[in-house]
């Protein structure tokens, strides 16, 4: 099992492709792990000539669980979040990658990430501009204050506490990722809710979501700073996306100076089958226009 300690971390992590290519590091978003990214998009990928690093977050999946630090359930953090204490925030996650980095003897790379992910990314280009080669957000935020939060129902089905039996927590999981898909693509066939059971057993707690969560929670606005962020950036969202509105990916694309936009009308927030050839080629097109990174 590939896993490497980074502080008081240890984080699981694999690779697709030739070592020789150029590296895109996928991050991936609340809760989400390795599985959660479609072998479709990575051999996509990795057929377009680039080598594929995908990676659990902490607190998801084969990688460390911080379980010391009990913030209580995940619906406690989002009554509370102002008043608890984070163990980390993104900008540690975004540390780790770094690291991970470190580990694979990786000067740099093009990152890609999803919802949480692609805030993490937005960090790493800020603190570490030198590592980033170019940037594409999917369904993410700058995190900016008057930005129009997501739908009730999609925090309540989706950031919320799973039964204590396996099967009662997989089709919780898998009912939060239906609504989360939106009306066009049912994830439970085609998306990311096809992956609830085997996330369960690799590693799902409502501990580590909550933790996970009061970090995207307790971020700060990115907005501005990402003004000066002049790099290749890509930013993808979906127009009936219900936890992080078509706004937020708006502002990312408005903000970051080579930023631009693509929205797809039957995306939700998930990454669906029937969309994935489309987005890989997309991702694909925006990483093959910076030849100086080939």
């Amino acid at each position: 099992m590939p896993t490497f300690r980074t502080g008081d971390v240890c984080l699981y992590y694999d690779q697709f492709g030739a070592r020789a290519d150029p590296a895109v590091v996928l991050i991936h978003g609340l809760t989400c792990q390795v599985i959660h990214w479609p072998r479709r998009l990575v051999d996509r990928l990795t057929a377009a000539g680039y080598r594929v690093v995908v990676f659990d977050n902490r607190d998801a999946g084969r990688s460390s669980h911080l379980d010391q630090h009990d913030l209580g359930s995940p619906e406690t953090v989002m009554r509370n979040a102002r008043s608890l204490t984070p163990p980390y925030g993104l900008e540690d996650l975004a540390t780790d990658a770094v690291a991970l980095m470190n580990h694979l003897g990786q000067s740099g790379a093009h990152l890609v990430g999803f919802s949480m992910g692609g805030m993490i990314a937005q960090r790493m280009a800020l603190d570490f501009p030198d590592r980033v080669f170019s940037l594409t957000s999917i369904g993410s935020s700058t995190s900016d204050p008057d930005l129009p939060g997501g739908q009730r129902a999609a925090f309540e089905a989706f950031v919320s506490t799973p039964p204590e039996d396996r099967a009662g927590a997989v089709a919780h999981l898998t009912e939060g990722w239906r609504v989360l898909g939106g009306p066009h693509h049912d994830s439970a066939r085609v998306g990311l809710g096809r992956f609830a059971a085997e996330a369960w057993d690799r590693g799902h707690t409502a501990g580590g979501t909550a933790r996970q969560l009061l970090a995207i929670l307790r971020a700060a606005p990115r907005g501005e700073a990402l003004r000066a962020a002049d790099l290749p950036a890509l930013v993808i969202h979906g127009r009936v996306d219900p936890m992080v509105p078509l706004a937020a990916g708006e502002r990312t694309a408005e903000v970051l100076p080579q930023g631009r936009l693509v929205v797809y009308d039957e995306l939700g927030h998930d990454l669906p089958e029937p969309l994935l050839d489309d987005i890989g080629d997309t991702i694909v097109a925006h990483l093959d226009s910076i030849p100086l990174r080939r």
